[in-house]
C-alpha cells in the first residue's frame, strides 16, 4: 500500500477530477470575540496568577533559566523554585510584539499571528497513526511523509506542527532531522521545531535558514519557525524545555508557552483555579523569553480541559474545554499576546464523538479569538493517534469555519428586491435570473458531505463519511505535487542532516 501511494504522487485520482477545495488564503475572524468573564472576574484571575508567581513560584530545573530570572530580580531558592513579582511581569509584557509572521521557503505561504488572523496547524506529537486500510500502527517515517504531503495538498492547513507522528523506527536523538527534512522538501509551509533542548531547536532554525537561502540574522529579523514550550503543570519547567526556549528566543524565533492543564489532574478541579494556574505558568514563560531577547515574539498557549473523574482519562471537546478556550482568549488579549489553542477530541475512532467533540472545541477556539488552532487536522484518541480519515473530517470542519467567517457581500443586488418581485407568490427561484447568475458559487461546496438523495447515495455504494474520507485521502496523495526546491539548497539540507547525524551519534542522549 505504501509503495502504491509513493508511486501515484502527482497524478489525478481515479475519477479523473481533482478534489475541489478552497484556495490558499489568509483567514481572518471579522467578529468580536466572546467575552465570557466580567472585568472584575478577569482582574481576580490576574491577581490570583500573580499571587501564584509571587508566593508559590515555578520550579525551574535548568540553571540557565534560573540565572536569567535571578538577574532580573526574581527570588530563587535552594530547590530551584523561582518567585517573581508583578513588576517583572509588567516589564516583560511591555516588550512583547502584539503580532508577528512566519515566512517559510515559499514566501507565498507566509502566515500571520495576532489581531484577527486565524491559522490552522497539522496535528502534532502522536506516537501512532491510523487509517481504515492499514489499521493502527506505530508512527513511522513513511506515514510522517504522507501527512506532510496531505498538509501541502489541502490549502486550509496552513502550517506543520511538531512531528505529526514520531517515526519510531528512527533513533530518538536524530529523528527530528528526518522530520525537518520532510517538512522542508515535501511541503513549503512553516513548521514547529522540536525544542527539547538547544540542539533540536537550532537544527530547525538552521535548516529553515538553508531552505530560505538566509542567514541566522535574516531569520531573527523575519522568523521562519516556531515552537511549543510545554510547562509541566503544576508549576514545573524542566531543563530541556528551558534550554529550547532560550535557544529559540535568542535567535528571535517565536515561542508559544503552553501549560498542559487538565482539571482534576494537573490543576484543581474548578475552572477558575485551572485558568489562574494556566495563566501564571504562561506569564512565567513569557517573562523568560523577554529576559533572553526583548521583543522576541511569544504566543499565549492554552490547553486546558478536564479529565473523566471516573477513570482519570483526559477528555477534550467538552463544555469545560470550550469555556477554557474562550477565557484563555480573554486573558491573551488582556496582555496583548497572540493566542494559540486547540480543537482536540478524545474519541478512539473517527465517529460521531470525534466529530461533535472537535466541532465543540473548534467553536470555543474561534469564539475565543484564537490566532492559531494547533492540532487542527488529524488529531484522534486524545492525541495518541494521527488519523488519515480524521484529517479529512477536520479539513471539512475547517473549510466550513472559513466560509462562516467570510464577510457577507452586501449591496442592493444581494438584497434581491427585484428578484423577489419577479417571482410570483407560490413560485420558485430555481430558474430565476438572480439564481442563474450565482448558482455555481452561491454556497459552500463540501469536501466530505454527500447531499444526494438516499436512492442515489445507495446506488453510488452507500458509503458513510468515514468511507468517503478514506477515498479522499488516497485521492489527495495521488494528486499531491512536490514543491519545486532549488537543487543547491536541497543538497545543502541533505548534507546538513548527514553531518548533524554523525555529530550527534546514535549513542548521544
Amino acid at each position: 500500500m505504501r509503495e502504491t501511494r509513493r508511486g501515484r504522487r502527482g497524478r489525478r485520482g481515479a475519477a479523473g477530477a481533482a478534489i475541489a477545495q478552497l484556495p490558499w488564503e489568509r483567514v481572518a475572524n471579522p467578529y468580536a470575540p466572546l467575552e465570557m468573564l466580567t472585568p472584575d472576574q478577569m482582574q481576580d484571575l490576574h491577581d490570583t496568577s500573580i499571587r501564584i508567581l509571587k508566593e508559590l513560584g515555578i520550579k525551574v530545573m535548568g540553571e540557565n533559566a534560573r540565572d536569567l530570572m535571578r538577574r532580573a530580580g526574581a527570588k530563587v531558592d535552594a530547590e530551584g523554585v523561582v518567585r517573581l513579582d508583578e513588576s517583572i511581569v509588567d516589564n516583560a509584557l511591555s516588550t512583547v510584539p502584539r503580532q508577528f509572521s512566519l515566512t517559510p521557503g515559499n514566501p507565498a505561504r507566509q502566515v500571520h499571528f495576532g489581531g484577527r488572523d486565524l491559522v490552522f496547524g497539522l496535528v502534532a506529537g502522536p506516537p501512532n497513526v491510523h487509517d481504515r486500510i492499514n489499521g493502527r500502527r506505530a508512527g513511522n517515517l513513511e506515514d510522517y511523509r504522507n501527512f506532510i504531503r496531505l498538509a501541502r495538498h489541502f490549502n486550509v492547513i496552513h502550517m506543520i506542527g511538531n512531528q505529526v507522528t514520531a517515526p519510531q523506527e528512527l533513533p530518538a536523538n536524530t529523528r527530528h532531522l528526518d522530520t525537518y527534512l520532510a517538512n522542508l522538501t515535501l511541503s513549503d509551509l512553516s513548521f514547529h521545531c522540536t525544542a527539547i533542548g538547544r540542539g533540536r531547536a537550532m537544527d530547525g532554525i538552521r535548516m529553515m535558514a538553508i531552505a530560505r537561502g538566509a542567514t541566522l540574522e535574516d531569520m531573527a529579523r523575519a522568523p521562519g519557525v516556531t515552537t511549543i514550550i510545554s510547562v509541566n503543570s503544576p508549576r514545573l519547567l524542566d531543563d530541556a524545555m528551558g534550554d529550547g526556549l532560550i535557544a529559540m528566543s535568542r535567535h528571535g524565533q517565536p515561542v508559544t508557552i503552553t501549560p498542559f492543564t487538565l482539571m482534576g489532574a494537573m490543576t484543581p478541579v474548578s475552572l477558575p483555579a485551572a485558568m489562574a494556574q494556566q495563566n501564571a505558568e504562561v506569564l512565567f514563560g513569557v517573562v523568560l523569553t523577554q529576559l533572553v531577547r526583548p521583543g522576541t515574539p511569544v504566543m499565549y498557549g492554552a490547553f486546558t480541559s478536564n479529565v473523566d473523574m471516573r477513570s482519570g482519562a483526559p477528555a477534550f471537546g467538552t463544555p469545560e474545554n470550550a469555556k477554557a478556550n474562550v477565557i484563555a482568549g480573554q486573558l491573551a488579549r488582556r496582555y496583548g499576546l497572540p493566542y494559540r489553542t486547540s480543537n482536540a477530541n478524545a474519541s478512539n475512532t473517527v465517529d460521531l464523538q470525534a466529530a461533535y467533540e472537535t466541532a465543540m472545541a473548534t467553536w470555543g477556539a474561534v469564539l475565543g479569538g484564537a490566532n492559531l488552532i494547533y492540532h487542527a487536522a488529524g488529531w484522534l484518541e486524545g492525541g495518541l493517534t494521527a488519523s488519515y480519515e480524521k484529517l479529512i473530517l477536520d479539513v471539512e470542519i475547517l473549510q466550513n469555519m472559513v466560509e462562516f467567517l467570510r464577510p457577507l457581500k452586501w449591496d442592493a443586488d444581494e438584497l434581491g428586491f427585484d428578484a423577489i418581485r419577479d417571482v410570483p407568490a407560490g413560485g420558485h427561484f430555481f430558474g430565476a435570473a438572480h439564481t442563474m447568475a450565482r448558482y455555481e458559487h452561491a454556497f459552500y461546496q463540501p469536501l466530505l458531505s454527500d447531499w444526494r438523495s438516499y436512492e442515489n447515495w445507495a446506488i453510488a455504494g452507500a458509503k458513510d463519511a468515514a468511507q468517503r474520507a478514506t477515498d479522499l485521502w488516497q485521492q489527495a496523495l495521488a494528486e499531491y505535487e512536490e514543491p519545486v526546491i532549488d537543487a543547491g539548497r536541497r543538497e545543502e539540507l541533505e548534507a546538513y542532516v548527514a553531518k548533524r547525524r554523525e555529530e550527534i551519534g546514535h549513542d548521544d542522549p
